[in-house]
């Protein structure tokens, strides 16, 4: 049994690793873009190349996740797109660093007033990166664009740690919220996920591997075996 996580108890997870371990919240990120990223292959039927990918990103993490696997995916041969959630200058710390990357290798990064629907009607996979398991109100503004452009384009999407617009402990979606084919949940599975409410916005739930030591989890009283012993990426049990 894989056990679930709350949005209080990730959050602290969040502080161990950074201020406790040491292990910095650009090597995380690169861990969830990494395992993204080979999710999505493996949905494309194992080769990107010359697969349309659009990546909707946010400003925070979720979104300097999305980013990381942009980038891979586009060394892999996809031919990849981020629609921002936000003008680009709005994105700031290791996020920015990502989209910074982006830019400099040329991978087109769209701010709100460039988005066409033709970028997401077009796509061969839409990647969901647009708010993480902190949500605490509704989507609004040109996220809230996104997220119902997305469902409106009947593209297949990957919701990264949990699809934008369904908290986190709760489970119940708000409006908008992201219809995921698949979810990519990270470190553990958030409880939301698991509720019955939350299976038609969640799609099939896979588990991340992002480097946290068992030892953060055992300060927390939460028991976790080797989970990932085989593979990166493991299915969650519905």
């Amino acid at each position: 049994m894989i056990p679930t996580i709350t949005v209080d108890q990730m959050r602290e997870v969040d502080r161990i690793m950074v201020e406790d371990l040491h292990i910095e919240l650009i090597q995380m990120m690169e861990n969830a873009g990494r395992c993204l990223a080979h999710h999505t292959r493996s949905e494309l039927g194992g080769d990107v190349r010359r697969r349309r990918i659009v990546v909707l990103a946010g400003k925070g993490g979720n979104g300097g996740g999305g980013l990381a696997a942009a980038r891979r995916l586009a060394i892999w041969g996809a031919d990849v797109t981020v629609l921002l959630g936000q003008e680009a200058d709005a994105v700031h710390g290791v996020p920015g660093h990502q989209l910074a990357i982006l830019q400099r290798i040329g991978v087109p990064a769209k701010s709100p007033q460039q988005m066409v629907e033709a970028d997401l009607n077009s796509a061969d996979h839409l990647i969901d990166a647009l708010i993480g398991y902190s949500l605490r109100d509704a989507p609004t503004g040109y996220v809230a664009t996104l997220i119902s452009a997305a469902n409106a384009s009947g593209r297949p999407i990957a919701a990264l740690d949990i699809p934008s617009g369904l908290p986190g402990d709760k489970g119940v979606a708000a409006e908008p919220a992201i219809q995921a084919a698949t979810t990519l949940t990270l470190a553990l599975p958030k409880v939301g996920l698991l509720r019955p409410e939350a299976r038609s916005y969640v799609g099939r739930l896979y588990l991340a591997d992002i480097s946290v030591p068992q030892l953060v989890y055992r300060r927390l009283g939460i028991s976790v075996d080797d989970v990932f012993g085989e593979s990166d990426i493991v299915p969650v049990a519905p």
